[in-house]
Order: C-alpha cells, then sequence, then structure tokens
C-alpha cells in the first residue's frame, strides 16, 4: 500500500458506501464506484490493519495483519458458484488476523462491518481429520477440557457466544457427561458476538485500543486451539 500518514481507523465513509453496494450488487454499479471502493473501503482498511500489526504481534501466539487485500482484508467479491445468491459482492467488510501460516488454517479473529452494525468473533471453524482428532483428545482430558471452559467463558464475559456444536450426539468411541459431551459434539470452535450496532471507535483514534480489547478477550481460546490443535 502507497505509504502516507498512517490513520489507525476504518474509513468514514465505509458505511454509506456499504449501504449503496447493498442496494445497487451488481458489476455496473460496482466499476463505476471503483474509486469509492479504494478510497471508502480498501485503503483505510489497510491502514487500519498496519496500524495493529505491531500490538498484534506482541501477543502470544502471535497473530498475522497482512495490510493487502486477500490478505487481513477479505475480498469483497463472493464466490457464488455454488451459491443460490449470485450477488457479487459481500455487502461487509471482513478482516482477518490469525495465528498460523494461513488464515484459513488457523485459528484467528474475525470483524465484520455492514452499513449499520458489526461484529466479531474468534475460533477456527472446520478442523482437519488430525486437528478433530487431536481436539477430541484434548477435552477428554480433564486439565485441557477446563481450560477451553474457561477460555469460553471470557469470549462470553466480552459479548460472544459459542455456535452450535455440529453434531447431535457424542462421537461413536467417546462417553463423558456435561460439558465434556457438549464439548465434543464440536467439530470446530467458533464464537460470535452476532450483530451490534456501528461502534463510534472503528472510526477513530481509538479503534486500535478498542480492536485489541476485544482480541485479548479472545486470545485464550486462540492460544488453546493453537497449542492443541494446530500442532
Amino acid at each position: 500500500m502507497d505509504k502516507g500518514p498512517l490513520k489507525p481507523h476504518l474509513g468514514a465513509d465505509l458505511p454509506g458506501f456499504l449501504n449503496d453496494l447493498s442496494r445497487n450488487n451488481n458489476k455496473e454499479w460496482f466499476d463505476a464506484h471503483r474509486d469509492l471502493y479504494k478510497s471508502a473501503y480498501v485503503e483505510p482498511a489497510l491502514s487500519f490493519i498496519e496500524a495493529l500489526a505491531a500490538p498484534l504481534g506482541k501477543l502470544d501466539p502471535a497473530l498475522q495483519a497482512v495490510p493487502k487485500v486477500n490478505g487481513s482484508l477479505r475480498r469483497i467479491n463472493r464466490d457464488v458458484r455454488f451459491s443460490k445468491d449470485k450477488r457479487p459482492y459481500s455487502n461487509s467488510l471482513h478482516l482477518a488476523f490469525w495465528a498460523g501460516d494461513h488464515p484459513n488454517r488457523s485459528p484467528g479473529f474475525h470483524i465484520s462491518v455492514s452499513a449499520d452494525h458489526w461484529g466479531y468473533g474468534a475460533g477456527h471453524w472446520a478442523f482437519e481429520p488430525n486437528q478433530l482428532e487431536a481436539y477430541r483428545q484434548a477435552v477428554t482430558s480433564g486439565g485441557k477440557a477446563k481450560e477451553l471452559l474457561a477460555a469460553l467463558a471470557r469470549t462470553e464475559k466480552d459479548g460472544c457466544q459459542a455456535s452450535e456444536p455440529q453434531l447431535a450426539r457424542v462421537p461413536r468411541g467417546f462417553e463423558a457427561e456435561e460439558p465434556t459431551a457438549t464439548l465434543l459434539r464440536r467439530k470446530g470452535v467458533v464464537v460470535m458476538s452476532g450483530h451490534q450496532l456501528l461502534a463510534d471507535e472503528l472510526f477513530g483514534p481509538k479503534a486500535v485500543a478498542f480492536t485489541i480489547k476485544h482480541v485479548k478477550a479472545a486470545m485464550p481460546l486462540i492460544k488453546w486451539l493453537d497449542r492443541n490443535v494446530f500442532v
């Protein structure tokens, strides 16, 4: 990205751009407003990501903050190949910060900003088979299960809720009582805040501190996954 004065927050024009995009989600409109996409969406987001890189890099584990499109700024283009929803563009801005070598293969922290709401979350949605086995072995170890439950409780205090377990029953070969039984029904662990009214902090000088506060609340979960599943 071009080096200019660092603006460590999202752009004030972002909600308006996203609102207009939601009402004109087509290639013709987008192409006609590509300059606004860059000035309201891309450039401020990349500057914000760059400002977050140093504090995120000091966490344990360090989180990657890559200031480029398809790095920490996820692409606005939607993959519509297998979707009934053929709208070509996402109506929200999506930021991702991750603990490993790839945003889709690592536990991390995510932020989504739409025209009139935002949300955040952490974890990893779907484990690979070897990761799932490591996860199940970990949660059937009393100490590690307690650590995970404490990490989930920490995110709940920060306004997040764990997604519903993917399995209806404890997997074959395991027997457990609650709360371990619910942990075993998971094939991934994700917590999400749900939709919240847009936070003014995201668009002003407190954006980095505001974001880091929420990231730190999720770090026990990210660290647990990094240490016990992504090994």
